[in-house]
């Protein structure tokens, strides 16, 4: 029997710290948007406090089936009414803190699953 491994698609985060993630080589610092299907475009937070409902309607408005909130270093979950819009249409919300959503995501969309993750990368000073 021939094993090798599966072929993945997805855009993969290859690795993360306090405050950044890698993505295919390139290292990222500021909060982030990373999708199954090739979505990634900079999310405007810098802290959990800067988080509005206009922030999860773009997440809303890619239409995957899972959304996973990397809440910084700590979990902290979004208002029920930034996350109504998602809701309303029966997509999944995940909030872990940003590391566990990094792993998370990469599980999934390997899968093959129509995932978002959303990353608010904060500084350590936070």
């Amino acid at each position: 029997m021939k094993i090798q491994p599966d072929l993945i698609s997805a855009p993969s985060i290859s690795g993360y710290g306090p405050g950044w993630v890698s993505i295919g080589g390139e290292k990222i610092n500021t909060s982030v948007v990373i999708g199954s299907q090739g979505e990634r475009f900079a999310w405007d937070c810098v802290r959990f406090e800067d988080l509005t409902a206009a922030h999860f309607e773009k997440l809303a408005s890619l239409g995957a089936e899972l959304i996973i909130f990397g809440s910084g270093t700590r979990i902290r979950f979004p208002q029920a009414a930034w996350i109504r819009p998602l809701i309303m249409q029966q997509t999944g919300v995940e909030t872990m803190d940003t590391q566990a959503a990094c792993r998370t995501y990469n599980i999934l969309a390997g899968e093959g699953r129509r995932v978002v993750v959303a990353l608010l990368m904060e500084s350590e000073a936070v």
